[in-house]
């Protein structure tokens, strides 16, 4: 199992979301795809605005954040991180990073594993290579400061909005120490 998704695996663990067990595989219902795509689209326009103030710290704990939530479909799927190539066009523009970015997060909608599993391969290679940070680092600082929250551990059942109040990941701590620069 993907040592990053096992994190996730022990978030949802923790504060009671569920997920079938490993590598079982379910399906996820057509209402838990668009609360899971909610989600990422919340995270997204975080990320984007944080590309539009330029301000590094705040877009890797966006970039972060996408990809926690994209592992968070995936395990709740009982899958694993699938490889994927990930093509983005290094040209220093950041319109191809907003397009690349809300291309990945749109095919999230199909709720496949392998579209999920795209989106976090690219949040951490941009993460590498645009941000120029250690994503490792920099999504354990996010899981140490999520498994140290105070999140309700209630069961939410099919209430959609407790679900996603539930799911939806706390401000990041300061990511800065992860940057190079």
């Amino acid at each position: 199992m993907h040592k990053h998704l096992q994190k996730v695996r022990e978030f949802h663990q923790r504060f009671g979301i569920e997920q079938p067990a490993y590598p079982e595989t379910a399906h996820l219902s057509d209402m838990d795809i668009v609360m899971r795509q909610a989600l990422l689209m919340d995270c997204g326009s975080e990320t984007f605005k944080a590309i539009t103030a330029g301000d590094l710290a705040k877009i890797l704990a966006g970039l972060v954040d996408l990809a926690y939530n994209a592992l968070a479909a995936i395990a709740c799927r009982g899958d694993d991180v699938s490889a994927t190539t990930v093509k983005w066009r290094q040209d220093g523009s950041v319109l191809s990073v907003m397009r690349v970015l809300a291309d990945k997060i749109n095919n999230c909608s199909s709720g496949e594993s392998i579209h999920y599993s795209a989106l976090y391969n690219l949040c951490e290679q941009l993460a590498r290579g645009f941000v120029n940070a250690d994503f490792d680092r920099a999504f354990n600082t996010v899981h140490a400061h999520l498994m140290g929250s105070n999140i309700p551990s209630t069961n939410a059942g099919r209430d959609y909005g407790q679900r996603i109040a539930k799911e939806t990941l706390p401000p990041a701590p300061d990511l800065s120490d992860a940057l190079y620069e």
